[in-house]
């Protein structure tokens, strides 16, 4: 039996953070001393998260988090692990929490009415209701609720300019949802925005759906953003509906291209996984820059000269830091 002793904490908050770069210095600070690692957005808006941790250190991080008056309603998404999820830990100051082109929403102000995944369970197959993904293609591909509406985009700030394509839907309830919450805070503030009158957004997402409604009629898998790429959600009836991008079997074994230069996300069956070396095409198989493949197909994203030693406000011990961000 696996000795799960970390965790993975997923998590968003929409809190006016009026001085980020000091805060960001001060999260990544507590971070670094507790051994926790991952990727961490701190914005004007807010924060968002996803990060690993042996299982006392998250809960610490967690208390750390909430201990924020700014922060006290964080919904933390909690997944076991048998070991940390991230190499490194990156803190950094954006624009957005998460990108988008929808900058002058305020979720705090207006939004899609929360539904916990047990009402969104009992809502979803009603006559007058339609499911929304406002997920990205290799998302949804990958996996979706069953009977869900999907969007042709490669990044969550294509969505208004989809949106125009649901127009015949304002009579309808529009049920959103995503991965962990946080696209639907917008997307669906957006939705209102634009004219629509009953809005509503899964709350804590697919990966809450997963664990508190046992996952009924999500199909595939869920992408996430961490080393696992892929994870289970339905407990209760699930369905493979992905196939490999190389040869079309059925497959729900997601892969980025060994070729960084294409760095797509598909599924890839483990057979050709190998015989491609992790590529997604004999092109990308021959690129010179071609990674080595692992059998994972999951690559460490370039750093872009981020310094995890930067912006410390005191020194822990030098050792102590290198074990924590070099690992």
């Amino acid at each position: 039996m696996e000795n799960l002793n970390y965790s993975i904490l997923l998590y968003y908050c929409y809190a006016e953070i009026k001085d980020p770069e000091a805060y960001r210095e001060e999260h990544h600070l507590f971070c670094v001393e507790n051994n926790i690692r991952g990727r961490i957005i701190v914005s004007p808006e807010g924060l968002n998260g996803t990060v690993s941790g042996l299982k006392e250190d998250c809960e610490k991080y967690m208390e750390y988090v909430k201990s924020d008056s700014r922060f006290a309603s964080t919904d933390f998404k909690v997944d076991e692990f048998d070991r940390h999820a991230f190499t490194k830990i990156h803190v950094r100051v954006k624009p957005e929490i998460v990108h988008s082109s929808l900058r002058h929403i305020n979720p705090v102000t207006r939004t899609g009415k929360h539904l916990e995944p047990e009402e969104f369970k009992k809502l979803k197959d009603q006559e007058d209701v339609v499911i929304l993904d406002v997920r990205s293609n290799y998302e949804h591909e990958l996996g979706r609720f069953k009977n869900a509406i999907t969007l042709d985009i490669d990044n969550f700030r294509d969505f208004p300019e989809k949106v125009k394509e649901l127009e015949h839907l304002k009579n309808k309830k529009v049920l959103t949802y995503c991965t962990g919450g946080i696209k639907c805070e917008k997307a669906s503030a957006y939705l209102l925005e634009q004219g629509f009158e009953d809005v509503y957004q899964l709350h804590g997402g697919i990966i809450k759906y997963g664990k508190e409604a046992g996952g009924q009629d999500f199909e595939g898998k869920c992408y996430v953003f961490d080393n696992r790429v892929a994870v289970d959600v339905n407990q209760v009836n699930p369905k493979v509906i992905s196939t490999c991008h190389v040869c079309g079997t059925t497959s729900d074994r997601m892969v980025n291209c060994a070729n960084p230069e294409c760095n797509i996300h598909v599924p890839i069956c483990e057979e050709c996984g190998w015989e491609m070396e992790g590529a997604c095409s004999e092109e990308c198989k021959s690129h010179p820059e071609k990674r080595p493949y692992d059998g994972t197909g999951y690559y460490q994203k370039n750093t872009n000269g981020y310094n995890p030693y930067k912006g410390l406000f005191r020194k822990p011990d030098k050792e102590k830091i290198k074990s924590l961000v070099n690992d």
